[in-house]
């Protein structure tokens, strides 16, 4: 439950107040952008900063009535009559900033941003929200009034909450005040447009002070533009998802920031939860007065959540001593009673604390993706969890049929499923040998395989073969060749050495001889050069055809071993494969295995609900029968004239007596006692009488 922090009315001056009142950081980014006249402005709103913070007593807050619902924005010649001239700039200059707003949006972003953050002035804030949330022309403002005359599910709860928003504040008191009634309108119209969210407790802190700045169908447009882009929506849903990342993102940011204080809060047990949900749900609505709190809804709505994480990690490292030497019950007061009111005389000091703190985010979304997965692996164990129990709970039901339908059946069920798991085991003992076997065939055969020569490792082979008897065909005709070669020179040269006579012949042939002899000579020695030529050049052929060989030998031992080496993994994914086969056989065993035990079950079951069902049947049968008997009787006794139906059973009760008498004969005495005016005797052997007046009958 959001606690209602009471919060003083903002006035006008209060407000004027809080925009004059600024960091002592001027923006200067875009100070060349800047006229003569708002270069002044600014140094003088930089001179009255400074006089504000010498002199506390400035800073005090005027009391002043809130202004009509229905009015948007207060005059400005009426207002500015009371405002001193520092005031009358500032009001000139919003003035401006309202009339060319996408001007100042689109070129001077960096200034806006720094006014925004010293704060809007109260009077200019219901225009400027509205053109920073782009709220201005809305279709869902027409649909308002339909809205109203509709019925939501959400009004009681509406109802319930609005008593306790802003409890203290002069424009929601009272159980019919106009501020009551026009917010419980916000938030009934919204639960119409968005019915997944509906209604959700802490909404209408933020709707109230939208409402203490514009009329209510001003307010429910901004109301729905914030939901719809600030991500206001996805923190109310029903199931908070993005508060639990808030909070998530929140703790890794004073983890790494600060690690001491993050340590005490775990040693206490001190939630983040505990304390920063309001801050992300009330958008410290609940937690600073008005005045404080408008300040940081001011820079909410230019720049969005970012604003809450800095002021709260800022809230955190200012109070950290203090919050470091109390307990968890001391912590909880220290948020409640001290913290709040820290900055009640200056929001700026907060403000500028809030931007020393380092925010990265480019980290915050990291965040945002670890949380969505950690969230969905929390929700399938979630699912798992539910549906083990739900299972257990089946089987505990049923266990506890069977053993009260029949305890021997469960005996003699518990031994059956016993010898089916034992049977279970032996088949896959049986599979996994099975399997083991043809694992074991695979490899033989693929090693066999492997040793013979594939298709084109033949081919090659045979081409190889045939260029081997070219070769050898070719050496062996230049061989032949040579020898004949030899042999015709040698044949020649004994057939001239046979010639004998050479000395009878005369110098001149003797000369001649020996030339022929010479050339004879020279032409055995360029033979056998040749041949030996040719020796070498067969020898060459014979080295490159080794070399050819022992390459081809070469690539096809690495196209072996790629070829193992694919095998090698095939044979390991077809293991894989084997193995996940085997997996999900006994997966699928188990299911079988489960499932028959659950159609047992469920049949076991059936019978003992039907049986159950009969004999309830069969009990209700006779309660209609006894029903039906008294009903038929109660019938007879209600259509039936009474006094006719009396003197009937007198007369039958008088037969009855004169049959007695006439059976007893006659008594020794007798005590007559009236019955409606007949006597009745009572006789003393009453062990002869009917003992009631069913027997009588």
């Amino acid at each position: 439950t959001l606690p209602a922090m009471a919060s003083p009315t903002l006035s006008p001056d209060s407000s004027s107040h809080e925009a004059l009142s600024a960091p002592t950081c001027s923006p200067t980014s875009d100070s060349e952008n800047l006229s003569p006249d708002e270069l002044e402005l600014l140094a003088k709103l930089e001179e009255q900063n400074r006089l504000l913070e010498a002199d506390s007593k400035s800073m005090r807050s005027m009391n002043g009535s809130r202004r009509n619902s229905g009015s948007s924005l207060v005059s400005s010649s009426s207002a500015s009559s009371n405002l001193s001239h520092l005031e009358e700039d500032t009001w000139i200059l919003w003035g401006r900033i309202a009339n060319e707003w996408e001007e100042w949006r689109r070129r001077k972003e960096k200034l806006l941003k720094e006014l925004i953050r010293k704060g809007i002035p109260h009077h200019f804030r219901a225009i400027v929200w509205q053109l920073l949330c782009s709220a201005t022309d809305m279709p869902v403002k027409n649909q308002y009034s339909e809205l109203l005359k509709m019925s939501s599910p959400c009004e009681k709860l509406i109802r319930r909450d609005i008593a306790r928003t802003y409890p203290e504040h002069e424009f929601f008191k009272g159980q019919d005040s106009l501020g009551q009634e026009v917010l419980f309108n916000v938030m009934k119209a919204y639960s119409l447009v968005d019915r997944e969210v509906g209604y959700c407790q802490g909404s209408a802190f933020i709707v109230g002070l939208l409402l203490m700045q514009m009329p209510e169908e001003e307010a429910f447009c901004v109301f729905v533009r914030l939901m719809q882009e600030y991500r206001l929506r996805e923190l109310f849903k029903p199931s908070m998802a993005e508060l639990g990342l808030c909070i998530y993102q929140f703790e890794y940011m004073l983890q790494e920031q600060l690690p001491d204080l993050n340590t005490h809060f775990r040693s206490q047990s001190f939630h983040t939860s505990m304390y920063a949900s309001s801050w992300f749900l009330t958008l410290f609505l609940t937690t600073f007065p008005l005045p404080v709190a408008t300040r940081i809804f001011d820079i909410f709505m230019y720049e969005g959540l970012e604003i809450v994480f800095r002021v709260g990690l800022a809230l955190l490292q200012v109070n950290q001593m203090e919050l470091m030497q109390l307990d968890m019950e001391g912590m909880s007061q220290y948020f409640q009673r001290v913290i709040p009111h820290q900055f009640d005389s200056c929001p700026d000091k907060l403000i500028l604390k809030a931007y020393q703190v380092k925010y990265n985010p480019k980290k915050m979304k990291r965040l945002e993706k670890e949380y969505a997965a950690m969230k969905s692996k929390e929700m399938e164990e979630q699912i798992e969890i539910k549906r083990l129990r739900t299972e257990n709970r089946l089987l505990k039901q049923r266990i506890e049929t069977l053993e009260k339908d029949n305890p021997r059946l469960t005996e003699d069920f518990v031994a059956h499923l016993e010898t089916e798991l034992e049977q279970s085991r032996l088949r896959e003992t049986e599979t996994l040998g099975a399997l083991r076997e043809m694992q074991d065939k695979v490899l033989d055969m693929e090693k066999r395989n492997s040793s013979l020569p594939d298709e084109n490792n033949v081919a090659r082979l045979q081409e190889e073969l045939k260029a081997l008897k070219v070769r050898e065909g070719e050496a062996v005709a230049a061989a032949r060749e040579l020898k004949l070669q030899l042999q015709e020179l040698s044949d020649t040269w004994q057939a001239h050495l046979s010639r004998g006579g050479r000395w009878k012949e005369s110098p001149r042939k003797l000369v001649l001889g020996e030339l022929q002899d010479e050339l004879m000579s020279v032409r055995l020695r360029e033979a056998q050069a040749l041949a030996e030529g040719r020796e070498l050049r067969q020898r060459v052929v014979e080295l490159e055809t080794q070399d050819h060989i022992h390459r081809n030998l070469l690539n096809r031992v690495e196209a072996e071993r790629a070829a193992l080496q694919e095998k090698l993994q095939y044979l390991a994914a077809q293991n894989k494969g084997l193995q996940t086969q085997l997996s999900e056989s006994r997966r699928k065993q188990a299911e079988a295995e489960c499932k028959s035990k659950e159609e047992v079950m469920a049949v076991r079951l059936r019978e003992a609900d039907s049986m159950a069902a009969v004999a309830e049947m069969r009990q209700r049968i006779a309660e209609l029968e006894i029903q039906r008997e008294e009903g038929r009787i109660q019938g007879q006794l209600n259509h039936s004239d009474s006094s006719q139906y009396i003197r009937e059973l007198k007369d039958q009760i008088e037969e009855l007596k004169a049959e007695v008498r006439l059976l007893k004969g006659p008594p020794p005495f007798e005590d007559p006692l009236a019955f409606d005016g007949l006597s009745l005797a009572r006789h003393l052997d009453e062990d002869s009488l009917p003992s009631s007046d069913e027997e009588l009958l």
